[in-house]
């Protein structure tokens, strides 16, 4: 194991036990595929041959979304940085080599403009301060860059100035927003937000498609490996063009998008957060496809509303959060019985119990198995997964 010695000693980085976000940075990036790829067999095995994982060929910098805490320490210091895992302490953090390196200079200019205006950050136990946190989104793809600035109470002083401070430092900014979150919350982002510079939002593209992405839509993190996840799932979705589709947990739309885009006769798109749905509406406009429709739903209650009129989809994109698929979604995707079923699964414990259900109380069989290697020095592994009827 010289060559892990090695990775931590000559490029890792060097807050890399204090942060915990890399928690496989102690081996280089040849042995953590194979982990990755034994960790997936081990628990995936039983359904049928894994193939080999699909890695990145530069495992760096892929981070398209970066955001930071800010607090004041006790002599006075603005730090920001991420908290340290498990714990409300920040750990002050300049750059990182999972994040965009833009982004990060961003951050890092944002806190050396604030002593000059005489912004404070906010302090969670008094309730008084300006500035919580800030994040940063890029479009690799078309360069655009967001900023916002989430503070704990509407009042931010000499904002104007500070807009136009940040704009000198970096023209490649394309809109700031100011979100407002003074609930003592572990969520980043509040309900209330204010537009300071350009159209808040930006763009990217993605698999030949745009997409709109604003403060609080959820977009694919690594672009780079998105495009080859979804190609492969396009590929195993086996899209003739005559097809009904089911893209459940859509989010803004990208799967059902890119699969209205390339084959797909129509599709249908669910999710239940109520900004994503609109985001959704507004990317299948902008990427001109009439064959597309979202709806608000649970998407386990949409599956069972629609296995009990009898109507059946011939593909269904699945791609649910970590917690995997309840047990009434999987119930009426037996109902439905569709063609063809294409798990992406962000966690192979869930994916594998969520199999064993559909493949014990059903003709359901598993066809394939992917691993992409979505998030490089985490001990994160996405899978794209085809199953069939028998």
């Amino acid at each position: 194991m010289s060559n892990s010695k090695e990775n931590i000693k000559n490029g890792s980085c060097p807050v890399y036990k204090k942060c915990g976000g890399c928690q496989l940075q102690n081996l280089t990036y040849g042995e953590q595929l194979k982990f990755k790829q034994n960790k997936v067999e081990r628990l995936l095995k039983q359904f049928c041959r894994v193939e080999p994982i699909i890695g990145m060929d530069n495992p760096y910098h892929y981070r398209n979304k970066v955001q930071a805490a800010f607090r004041t320490d006790r002599s006075g210091r603005v730090i920001s940085g991420v908290y340290q895992s498990g714990t409300h302490r920040i750990i002050g953090i300049d750059s990182c080599q999972t994040e965009d390196v833009t982004a990060d200079k961003i951050i890092v200019a944002v806190r050396r403009l604030l002593p000059s205006f005489k912004l404070t950050t906010y302090n969670e136990v008094t309730g008084k301060g300006c500035l919580r946190h800030v994040l940063v989104k890029r479009g690799f793809s078309t360069g655009q860059v967001m900023l916002v600035l989430v503070t704990g109470t509407p009042v931010f002083p000499s904002k104007n100035n500070f807009v136009k401070a940040i704009l000198k430092q970096f023209p490649e900014i394309t809109t700031i927003v100011q979100n407002i979150n003074p609930y003592s919350t572990n969520l980043v982002l509040g309900n209330n937000q204010k537009v300071l510079y350009g159209k808040g939002y930006i763009e990217d593209v993605l698999c030949e498609c745009r997409f709109r992405i604003s403060p609080k839509s959820f977009y694919q993190i690594n672009p780079v490996q998105t495009e080859t996840l979804y190609a492969k799932a396009i590929e195993l979705a086996g899209l003739k063009g005559d097809e009904t589709v089911l893209d459940a947990y859509c989010g803004i739309g990208t799967i059902g998008i890119v699969a209205a885009k390339h084959g797909a006769g129509r599709v249908i798109g669910v999710e239940l957060n109520p900004d994503a749905v609109r985001n959704a509406i507004v990317n299948a406009r902008a990427n001109n496809l009439k064959n597309i429709r979202f709806f608000k739903g649970d998407a386990g209650e949409f599956m069972s509303e629609a296995a009990q009129e009898d109507e059946k989809p011939d593909v269904v994109f699945m791609d649910p959060p970590r917690a995997g698929s309840d047990r009434r979604f999987l119930d009426s995707l037996i109902k439905m019985s569709p063609e063809r079923a294409i798990y992406i699964s962000c966690n192979p414990e869930t994916l594998a119990r969520d199999l064993n259900y559909l493949t014990e109380n059903s003709d359901c069989i598993v066809q394939k198995i992917h691993p992409v290697d979505m998030f490089p020095h985490t001990s994160h592994i996405e899978c794209v997964t085809l199953i069939t009827r028998k």
